[in-house]
């Protein structure tokens, strides 16, 4: 009985469920194409967005409530197949993004590094410096630091930016997608 009730809270705790109108709740309403081609609202995303936030990841499902007058069955499997596409497609170019300013951070701090060294190495047994030699000196070490200082913080704090987005489709990617009569 008490493992019955855990796991009734364990269900209600991992689904999303959103009440519509029609199927044309979930898709813009300026975008006139059939169902496996449209876009999805914005507010349909931002409100399966807000029931994700606080939803475990794996074993997710999006349940979407319909009148059972209003049901079809043809148009349910083609808009699961649309959400599945959308849901994956963005998932993917959220992780690209991701992955891209981490590599560009990587590849500023390596430059940086690369651009004090260097700026170390000629100046370093060099005991008088002419006009031109203390002219590069105040430019590289700036620019080194410069360098190193923006490419850690496009590793550290830019692709953290990614992470809400990115850890929503990574939920909804996986998720089993029912919808419901009421």
């Amino acid at each position: 009985m008490q493992d019955d009730i855990k796991k009734q809270e364990l269900v209600k705790a991992s689904s999303i469920s959103l009440a519509l109108d029609d199927y044309d709740d979930i898709f813009s309403d300026f975008d006139p194409r059939p169902y496996s081609e449209r876009a999805l609202s914005d507010d349909f995303l931002a409100e399966a967005k807000k029931g994700a936030r606080d939803k475990p990841s794996g074993g997710l499902e999006l349940k979407l409530m319909l009148p059972k007058a209003k049901r079809r069955e043809e148009d349910e499997n083609t808009i699961r197949k649309r959400l599945r596409e959308h849901f994956r497609k963005h998932y993917k170019i959220l992780r690209a993004e991701k992955n891209s300013i981490i590599y560009k951070g990587v590849l500023f701090v390596l430059a940086g590094v690369l651009v004090m060294f260097f700026a170390a190495l000629f100046f370093f047994e060099e005991a008088e410096y002419s006009f031109v030699d203390k002219f590069l000196l105040i430019l590289l070490e700036p620019a080194g630091w410069f360098l190193f200082w923006e490419g850690l913080d496009m590793i550290v704090f830019e692709s953290k930016k990614k992470n809400p987005d990115l850890s929503f489709y990574k939920k909804m990617v996986d998720c089993e997608i029912n919808f419901i009569g009421y």
